[in-house]
């Protein structure tokens, strides 16, 4: 068993205004990020949530971005209204919420 029950971590990268993917950064994700880690907090979820900001996933152009763990759920966050429902639903009642994830190919063959 993990240390923690949900691990969210949330794009905080930061790239020029002129990069063709973005910028979760620029997209506020950072201050997303802190309110997934106030809402853990005022919910009573420390030690079992854990709020991370994180480096780049690679999904820029879906930012701002946001990944849970153990479930690999992937979510494209923009509003604070979106952090919520993520809260309620996901970390709350262990719902995916559907309107919110991000689509992704099935990962390559890496043995080849």
């Amino acid at each position: 068993m993990g240390r923690f029950r949900y691990h969210i971590f949330m794009c905080i990268n930061e790239r020029s205004a002129d990069d063709p993917r973005g910028s979760c950064t620029a997209k506020g994700s950072a201050r997303l990020q802190e309110l997934f880690k106030s809402e853990v907090k005022r919910r009573g979820l420390d030690g079992q949530v854990r709020a991370n900001k994180a480096g780049c996933l690679d999904a820029c152009e879906h930012g701002p971005t946001v990944v849970i763990y153990p479930d690999a759920v992937w979510y494209q966050v923009k509003t604070d209204a979106d952090v919520l429902e993520v809260m309620d639903r996901h970390i709350g009642r262990g719902e995916v919420v559907t309107r919110l994830m991000i689509p992704f190919a099935p990962p390559a063959n890496l043995s080849n």
